[in-house]
């Protein structure tokens, strides 16, 4: 926390900080696995880029730079004895002033680590999950800035996930403002009909950088992805169905607002992208070697 280690039940916050009441701040979720070079963060710079660009999308100053984030995210699994692990860093506001403008704020920084299973669990990986649409729309762009991952825009994530979980399904499905499909609660989507893979376009959805991943994975692999506006009853008839998300992985979709996804099982697409993907994160197959940055014991900075 602003350049300091600090104990998990030491760390906090005054209650007057600006993140807590207005939401004003983004964040990121980051993964390292244990792979064939050993322990390593699943492109950590992509994830470090978005977490300053979001920055920027919100005119909040940084007072790190990329590389000595990168560092201090290397650095937060050594101090904890971590290999497979879930990172989250955040920049926030201070408890300086209140009100609703950044005036004399601070702008404080921390990064945490700890062992994450899959955001929907393991029994999702292996057999899908069942989800319905939700009630909530996802925010409209010039009303909440949905490039940048805000703290505060994850208010309507939770809105629909908790509304998805008490209707006894096991994720939500979010439109946006014109009725098109958007994405789940946390996570990207994509559908499978007759071989071709589509997913909604970037207008309507955050760039993930998983969903960036198995886009270009299916590419290489000679796939036809089409990224584009995406209506409800296209995901109902489509072959097969997955989210996809740093969090959630690669998580199979068997059945939207009690229709069943193709044959209401894991498809066989779904299964290839699901296991390349475990593959990348692990470096037993590359694309891109910058994605693997390993975790090496040598690594010692001060943070000023």
């Amino acid at each position: 926390m602003d350049g300091q280690w600090v104990g998990w039940r030491e760390a906090k916050v005054h209650p007057l900080t600006q993140t807590l009441h207005y939401g004003m701040g983004v964040f990121e979720g980051v993964r390292a696995y244990n792979g064939e070079q050993g322990p390593a963060i699943f492109r950590l710079h992509c994830h470090t880029k978005r977490l300053l660009r979001s920055a920027h999308i919100l005119n909040i100053d940084v007072p790190y730079t990329h590389e000595e984030l990168v560092e201090i995210q290397k650095e937060v699994l050594l101090k904890n004895k971590l290999s497979n692990a879930y990172i989250r860093p955040m920049i926030y506001l201070g408890s300086e002033t209140m009100g609703l403008n950044m005036v004399d704020t601070n702008v404080n920084v921390m990064v945490a680590a700890w062992e994450w299973g899959s955001l929907l669990g393991e029994e999702a990986l292996r057999h899908g999950v069942r989800i319905r649409t939700s009630s909530f729309a996802r925010h409209f762009s010039n009303s909440a800035m949905h490039k940048a991952k805000a703290n505060g825009n994850y208010i309507n994530s939770m809105l629909a996930a908790r509304e998805a979980k008490q209707s006894g399904v096991d994720e939500a499905l979010l439109l946006d403002v014109n009725g098109h499909v958007a994405e789940g609660s946390g996570e990207n989507i994509f559908i499978v009909r007759d071989n071709i893979v589509y997913t909604p376009d970037l207008s309507a959805c955050l760039d993930g950088i998983t969903r960036d991943t198995v886009i270009r994975f299916l590419r290489s692999e000679n796939y036809e992805v089409q990224e584009k506006r995406i209506t409800r009853d296209e995901v109902y008839i489509a072959d097969e169905a997955f989210f996809t998300g740093t969090a959630a992985e690669i998580t199979p979709i068997v059945e939207l607002d009690r229709r069943k996804i193709g044959t209401g099982l894991v498809g066989s697409l779904t299964k290839k992208v699901q296991s390349a993907y475990f593959d990348l994160v692990y470096a037993r197959k590359v694309i891109d070697e910058n994605w693997i940055s390993v975790i090496k014991p040598t690594i010692s900075i001060s943070v000023q």
